[in-house]
């Protein structure tokens, strides 16, 4: 910055703050404080810059990083720890970064990477971090990466844990629970356990997979004050959020007196995929059973998907006809799509938009033209073929796509050979590619380069023989390129594989 005579303390700190808060805090406050220039110390111990501060980049196996973790212990910590309100830390970070200092003002704490056995330990009455997990933490989010325990009994593990935390956690206001990955924390579950099992007077906010309808019915019993009471409204609720992946009845489950009862209710998110109906749920369905009891409602985000057997649908219903009963109740931001996820059953998917969730199932030949820039997780489900054209759309709708599930056992009905000029359909995140329930064609459509560009596909679930046909015996050059990062093939036969085999799966050896 010298080339014109300017150099960095030329600029006013208004500037410098810009420029600064580009940086991560940490990052700040080890590069600018105690290098004997007032100015920029004072502008480090800035509050922006002290009071989140995220250690989960620092590794302590790495002798630089065990040196920068000493001097902010020793050095940095002490001098800026009355600002200090949120740590994000790992649990072999606890103990070195939390003794560091007293912080007074410290009142919400990230754990990642969290493990039963490594934090646990920390929850007694003999802690030394027993003063602030009682008495300090008010906001607790864990990035549970206990997947070793997925699969040991639900009930074990939410007393063994969950109820643990909550008890220990006297002041806990605000507890959130995130797998490291989708779907791979221990589900709380509470159906076979005593009701006064994971209760709170002060919960105000809960955010936890469970395993099951009836286990989120459970938590809205009155075990948790804050959340409801005992009597027949919910009164303190004015937040609901429920997102159930697994097929539910919409009538069979105490979810319609549920929502009868959220007459304060502002924000409602529903996720939801509904069977054994014999109508769809639509606008005028979604007023009439909820919205009418809700009358505070002023946000309403939601993915609803209807699963009807064909032979019990009683009218052909359009998506436009389904488009017209949202209209008709004043909800414009609404996306219907109507298409057969098999010869049986006819699926309905009515969703706001902007689409908010990371998991969208069952999605037909018919792709909405808006961008679902948060899913990650999709499944593909239609008994009408998925063309060339269809992945390149699928490619531009989901840009973040990680999961691809496809069931379609129809042809492609246009092919192209390799040697014709084509898009290329681009995937520069899918890691997971399902296509066991696929024809052959999507097959050779993903695999072949010249087809779709999948940089980062690690994990491939797909019929062997289909697999050996696509390449040629795994010799075709075209095909040779998508393999080669995969790290996880499942076919489910034991086969004794040949160097050729080898060659193209480098990484399965």
């Amino acid at each position: 910055m010298n080339q014109f005579g300017v150099c960095l303390l030329d600029l006013p700190d208004e500037l410098l703050l810009i420029i600064l808060k580009k940086l991560s805090n940490t990052d700040v406050l080890y590069s600018l404080l105690n290098i004997n220039d007032e100015r920029l110390d004072i502008l480090a111990k800035e509050k922006i810059f002290s009071n989140i501060l995220d250690f989960v980049s620092f590794d302590p196996m790495s002798s630089i990083d065990r040196f920068k973790l000493k001097y902010f212990c020793i050095d940095i910590l002490p001098k800026i720890h009355e600002n200090v309100k949120y740590f994000i830390l790992k649990p072999d970070l606890m103990e070195c970064v939390l003794f560091a200092s007293d912080y007074p003002n410290l009142t919400k704490l990230k754990l990642c990477n969290f493990k039963q056995e490594f934090v646990l330990p920390y929850l007694t009455n003999g802690s030394p971090l027993r003063h602030i997990f009682q008495e300090q933490i008010t906001h607790l989010i864990l990035v549970n990466h206990d997947t070793d325990k997925l699969t040991e009994p639900s009930n074990n593990y939410t007393v063994d844990v969950y109820e643990r935390i909550l008890k220990f956690f006297k002041n806990l206001k605000h507890l959130n629970i995130i797998g490291s990955v989708k779907m791979s924390n221990p589900y709380l579950s509470l159906v076979y356990l005593p009701p006064n099992t994971f209760h709170s007077s002060i919960l105000t906010y809960l955010s936890i997979d469970v395993c099951s309808l009836d286990d989120c019915l459970y938590l809205l019993d009155g075990r948790l004050k804050q959340l409801i009471t005992l009597n027949d409204n919910l009164p303190h609720m004015t937040c609901f959020s429920l997102k159930c992946d697994f097929r539910i009845n919409l009538y069979d489950t105490n979810l319609l007196p549920l929502f009868r009862r959220m007459s304060n209710l502002e924000k409602l998110t529903l996720y939801l995929r509904i069977k054994d109906q014999d109508r769809f749920v639509d606008g005028t369905l979604l007023q009439n059973e909820i919205l009418v009891h809700m009358p505070h409602l002023h946000s309403f985000t939601f993915y609803i998907c209807t699963y009807i057997n064909t032979d019990g649908l009683q009218d052909q219903l359009s998506s436009e006809d389904i488009q017209r009963t949202f209209t008709n109740i004043g909800q414009h931001h609404v996306v219907s799509i109507i298409n057969h996820s098999s010869c049986e059953q006819i699926t309905c998917s009515v969703f706001s938009i902007p689409f908010t969730f990371d998991h969208l199932q069952d999605i037909g030949h018919m792709i909405p033209n808006i961008r679902f820039n948060y899913v990650t997780y999709l499944v593909a489900r239609d008994v009408i073929p998925f063309n060339r054209e269809f992945f390149i759309q699928l490619a531009r709708a989901f840009p973040l796509l990680m999961t691809l599930r496809i069931f379609n056992r129809e042809s492609q009905s246009c092919q192209f050979t390799d040697s014709q000029s084509y898009e290329i359909a681009k995937y520069p995140h899918l890691t997971y590619l399902d296509i066991l329930c696929g024809n052959i064609d999507y097959i050779e459509q993903f695999l072949n380069e010249t087809k779709t560009y999948v940089p980062c596909l690690t994990k491939l679930r797909v019929v062997y023989n289909n697999l050996r046909i696509v390449t040629n015996n795994f010799t075709r050059k075209q095909t040779r390129r998508n393999c080669a990062k995969i790290k996880q093939l499942l076919i489910f036969i034991p086969l004794v594989h040949t160097t050729e085999f080898y060659s193209f799966f480098p990484l399965l050896l």
